[in-house]
């Protein structure tokens, strides 16, 4: 009787959903309450069975979005001791600047998006051979975020995609204008059609999925790539050229190898990759092209030109770090709607609407990553790291910190082992030599192998909570299965030069 009241209280929500959250909400106090009758370290136990439950409901994102049931996690964490809300705010604090990014960065995308399409669209039409685009995406991709942030070109990404599916929808289904639910119906759609979009779906799903492994490829190499390596530059005194020149001999040949991946996976058509552009897809894609070309009025080319000097704005002030990178999303946004006439509050909120959700649910991933911290849950790994020999130690960090990566969040990781192997320094357990040695070890493992899952990465968690996500089907088990091949080969290349060079 009381489980079915309590699921009234949830609504609509279909069945599964409620016997997960039910299910949840009961097992973590009984489960706590078992640890403490028996003596067993109830913290440990449940910390891990919180981040086994959070990694659940991210996998199940293409069902439901993962803040509501993450978040009652998060809160039970909360009320049973594991964490404390003090804890928690401090870690929001620390990655303050990651939020200020995901605020304003992305909604400054979203008012660009009428050049990227344009620029995007051009380079789509003029590059026919799908090995040859994919290849372009991969290495865009690694060059700006070697320059810009990972989140912000996987933003960019994003834009270009909801365009490209946006354009062929309304063409196929005769509207002029398309809300969020006319793009999640394809019911009006005829059989031809359904066949058509059903290829761009996985065409796009491949587009996306190198550009997101192409953020990883070129955001470890420099200081600004990924927000770990601003922290691990620090604290080891390395400036940019410096940084760069550490890393290279093991992200050099790792994003040679992924280009090579690239190459592999379209030619042989394996591991989901291979999808084609329909051709009923490219003449829509060419008459739109055709039409936005011939209709450039001198009012669309001002706008045009204005979104082209704010991008290189952009590019200028993230290269040089001018400011915090969510602050110079602001900066963007001002300019931005300043000069293109955007003046009313409901076309300004648009812009929010991408981001705000993936916000809310990373401040509660923060939440998890109190409880990691405050039980210690990956010290034991640290510890027996340090007692292996001195050779064997930057590959052991890159496999610890990878694996880690894989199911936490890389920055936390790497905020923890390097503060752990600066305190070491600074007893005098290691040298500067072995720091150094160890310190890239950490950036190149937290980078490369966490691209496994979007646990790993918050710009492919990002990608996973997108609204494209949905619309061209990107699971989370599908994320894994199409970056499975670049996991192995970055992992694997990137733990053979650590082996080489150390």
């Amino acid at each position: 009787m009381s489980s079915a009241i309590f699921k009234n209280f949830l609504g609509d929500a279909p069945d599964w959903y409620k016997q997960t959250i039910l299910a949840f909400l009961v097992i973590n106090p009984i489960l706590y309450f078992i640890c403490i009758a028996t003596s067993l370290p109830a913290g440990t136990i449940l910390g891990w069975v919180i981040l086994a439950e959070f990694i659940f409901t991210l996998a199940m994102t293409f069902k439901c979005h993962p803040l509501p049931p993450g978040g009652l996690i998060a809160l039970q964490a909360v009320i049973l001791g594991l964490t404390t809300t003090s804890q928690v705010y401090y870690e929001i604090s620390l990655n303050l600047k990651v939020i200020l990014l995901l605020m304003f960065m992305v909604a400054g995308i979203f008012f660009m998006k009428d050049l990227l399409l344009f620029i995007f669209t051009k380079l789509l039409l003029k590059v026919k051979n799908k090995t040859t685009v994919s290849l372009l995406f991969v290495f865009a991709a690694a060059f700006l975020s070697a320059f810009l942030d990972a989140l912000t070109v996987t933003a960019v990404l994003i834009s270009v995609a909801v365009g490209f599916y946006t354009v062929y929808h309304q063409a196929a289904s005769g509207k002029d204008y398309l809300d969020e639910h006319d793009l999640n119906d394809d019911s009006h759609l005829d059989d031809n059609e359904s066949v058509n979009l059903e290829k761009f779906k996985l065409f796009l799903c491949n587009l996306l999925m190198h550009g997101a492994v192409g953020t990883a490829l070129g955001g470890v190499c420099t200081i600004v790539g990924e927000p770990q390596n601003l922290l691990i530059a620090s604290i080891a005194e390395w400036d940019f050229i410096e940084f760069f020149m550490r890393m290279a001999p093991i992200s050099m040949p790792v994003l040679i190898a992924g280009m090579f991946t690239t190459l592999f996976l379209e030619r042989f058509k394996v591991f989901g990759y291979g999808a084609q552009l329909p051709e009923r897809v490219r003449d829509i894609l060419q008459a739109f092209d055709d039409d936005q070309t011939a209709n450039l009025t001198d009012q669309v080319k001002a706008k045009l030109l204005v979104q082209l000097i704010v991008g290189l704005i952009l590019m200028f002030s993230l290269a040089f770090s001018i400011a915090a990178v969510g602050l110079i999303g602001l900066m963007i946004i001002i300019l931005l709607t300043s000069f293109t006439g955007i003046i009313e509050e409901k076309e300004l909120g648009k812009a929010f609407e991408e981001a705000l959700p993936f916000t809310a649910l990373l401040v509660v991933f923060f939440a998890v990553v109190a409880v990691i911290h405050d039980q210690h849950l990956f010290k034991p790994v640290i510890d027996y790291v340090f007692l292996q020999a001195v050779e064997l130690q930057a590959p052991l960090f890159f496999i610890a910190n990878g694996i880690l990566s894989m199911i936490s969040d890389n920055v936390f990781v790497a905020t923890i082992y390097i503060n752990e192997i600066k305190a070491a320094l600074d007893s005098g357990e290691i040298s500067r030599d072995q720091f150094d040695a160890l310190a890239v070890a950490i950036n190149t493992g937290t980078n490369l192998p966490s691209v496994a899952t979007p646990n790993g990465q918050a710009a492919f968690l990002f990608l996973l909570t997108s609204s494209v996500a949905p619309l061209i089907g990107l699971s989370y088990l599908r994320m894994v299965k199409l970056a499975l091949p670049y996991t192995i080969v970055l992992s694997s290349v990137g733990l053979t030069a650590i082996f080489y060079y150390f």
